[in-house]
Parts: structure tokens; C-alpha cells; sequence
């Protein structure tokens, strides 16, 4: 049997809310991990260069407990205009009942346009494991100790 005709798991089933005409999100392909929300917006929202808005998508989720959904940047709005989301990756938890907003940054140059219903962002359920963070008085000992940012040097 050929691996791209069946998955390891089955989908999870992720309850969606829509606004009217507001578009339910979509994979591009069979092996996408990512599916792509929409700006639900009546008109145009212009981004000047260096400014951020909060872009509405018309989506509310019910999650399942376990899990997350990520919302990341589309590469083609961050290669093309240097537009990517704010917080990334932004975190949708599975308690989250409002509508889903994607936060746009424009690094570019030149004021980026957001047309309604433009692909402004993926969003990807991931599960989750909470920690049981406990104090200590003292951490295992590693080669890497307490080296920080960069300490591997820059290849």
C-alpha cells in the first residue's frame, strides 16, 4: 500500500464556528500541516510599513483538551512583503471560545494591502503536555551548564 494514501492517525475533529462569510480553513494540499485561515474583513486594511493590525478571520474553535492550534506565518507573504505574524507562533488554547485573530506585522518597506478574504496566516493543531513544575534546590548537572544564547558560536 502506498504511504500517501493513508495517514498514521485519523484527523481530529475540531468544532468550527463560522461568521457568515467567513471561510472554514483549508489545507493546500494532502500533506499539509498547516491549513489557512482568511481575513474576514469588509474592506481593505492597509499596513504601513513597521505597523501591526489585528485581522479578525470570522473563526471561533472548540479544541479538543490535549491540544493546541498555532497560528503561524505564510511564507509567501513573508518572502514576497516581509508580512508575518506579530507572535509567532501564536497560541490558540483549547479553552478559547472567542474569534480567532491573527496579528499581521509589515517589515517591508512599502505599505502592504489586506484584502478580504487574502490567506493572511496557517494554523496547526499540535498536542499538548502540561508540566508539573516543581521547585528544587539544585538541576542535574550538564556539559552545556549555563551557556546561553549563541554559545555554540555562529557557523
Amino acid at each position: 500500500m502506498d504511504h500517501h494514501s493513508h495517514h498514521c492517525c485519523l484527523p481530529v475533529d475540531v468544532k468550527t464556528l463560522l461568521e457568515e462569510g467567513a471561510n472554514i480553513p483549508e489545507y493546500a494540499s494532502s500533506d499539509a500541516a498547516g491549513a489557512d485561515v482568511r481575513a474576514f474583513i469588509k474592506d481593505d486594511i492597509v499596513l504601513a510599513p513597521g505597523s501591526s493590525a489585528l485581522i479578525p478571520t470570522g473563526l471561533r474553535f472548540a479544541i479538543p483538551a490535549g491540544y493546541e492550534i498555532q497560528v503561524r506565518p505564510r511564507s509567501g507573504l513573508a518572502l514576497k512583503h516581509q508580512v508575518t505574524v506579530l507572535n509567532t507562533p501564536g497560541t490558540i488554547d483549547a479553552d478559547y471560545r472567542g474569534e480567532v485573530g491573527v496579528i499581521l506585522i509589515n517589515h517591508g518597506k512599502e505599505p502592504f494591502v489586506i484584502k478580504p478574504g487574502m490567506r493572511i496566516a496557517q494554523i496547526v493543531l499540535a498536542s499538548v503536555l502540561q508540566a508539573n513544575y516543581s521547585v528544587a534546590t539544585t538541576l542535574a548537572v550538564t556539559t552545556r551548564g549555563s551557556s546561553g544564547f549563541g554559545h555554540t558560536g555562529l557557523h
